[in-house]
């Protein structure tokens, strides 16, 4: 069963959530968090196949995304930046785990939303949480950050942290299709289902142009969690699992997903696995092989409960 509901964002506007109800007890609860120019009900499928395995699934379109997009919100926006899309998140956290306190409570991230899961272990490492599943993430040259986080604060404050900029967008995005063979769309880096791209295409929640203070905010993101301050202030038997797609140009085709697990190992954590899917493009839930991957989260899930 699907519900929805609404909290007040600590940005700008009202917070839109679901949540997917299994038949009977739960046995945990699995936090859903959403990448960029993407919402929650994307994750309807994925959400339906563990309430059948028993687990209760919840997510929040982040502020400017999806349904929050009211009260002042700006699609694609993150008011007040990076810290406070993420207490967003970690509100819904806090806020079902009160509803469910004596649940296992596991945490999913994809892409960007992944940047913002990993902000939470870092930035919440008390939080309560029993594992984490790491997906579709990245890591970026820890010597570029400093200028990449200087440059897109220099781009918003000329054009408008508002306003958006198809130059910076193109510079972050627009060379994910490099290795498509033949593509049909800009968007067929994210899956090999057409199906599942031509939907992301056609709807007017996803691939659109974020605002050049989103674009900042996420440097800002990565730069964070890719600082060992802050990697190690994480709590280290926390299980982690970092799934990823073989031709994912976010992840640097595994090589960027591998490292950040590796960084995970080096700051301490001592639970940290990784699975590569041949051949799966950026968005793995939504690939031609995701009834596997599904599968794959909800048994490495249930091995840690």
């Amino acid at each position: 069963m699907r519900s929805e509901f609404w909290f007040d964002s600590c940005g700008q506007g009202k917070i839109h959530c679901w949540k997917w109800a299994p038949e009977g007890e739960p046995k945990a609860v699995v936090q859903v968090v959403h990448g960029i120019a993407d919402f929650a009900e994307r994750y309807d499928g994925f959400a339906n196949y563990l309430t059948e395995r028993g687990f209760l699934v919840v997510a929040e379109d982040h502020m400017g995304h999806g349904q929050s997009i009211d009260g002042g919100s700006i699609q694609g926006h993150f008011h007040g930046g990076w810290f406070n899309g993420v207490a967003d998140t970690y509100r819904l956290l806090t806020d079902t785990k009160k509803e469910y306190p004596d649940l296992p409570y596991i945490l999913f991230g994809h892409s960007m939303g992944s940047f913002m899961a990993r902000t939470i272990l870092c930035k919440y490492p008390d939080s309560g949480i029993t594992a984490a599943v790491i997906c579709g993430t990245a890591w970026q040259p820890t010597f570029a950050m400093p200028a990449l986080v200087k440059f897109t604060q220099a781009v918003a404050q000329r054009v408008g942290e508002t306003n958006t900029s198809e130059r910076l967008q193109n510079m972050i995005f627009g060379t994910y299709n490099a290795k498509v063979e033949h593509p049909r769309t800009a968007y067929d880096w994210t899956s090999r289902d057409p199906k599942s791209v031509d939907f992301y295409v056609a709807h007017p929640l996803c691939g659109f142009t974020a605002t050049t203070g989103l674009l900042r905010d996420m440097m800002v993101g990565i730069h964070y969690i890719q600082q060992p301050k802050n990697l190690a202030n994480m709590r280290k038997d926390l299980p982690v699992f970092f799934i990823a797609g073989g031709d994912d140009p976010v992840g640097n085709y595994g090589r960027g997903v591998r490292q950040a697990a590796e960084e995970f190992r080096r700051a301490g954590m001592t639970d940290v696995s990784v699975k590569i899917y041949p051949l799966c493009r950026h968005e793995i839930l939504n690939e031609i092989n995701k009834t596997e991957i599904y599968g794959d989260v909800a048994e490495w899930i249930e091995n840690k409960l």
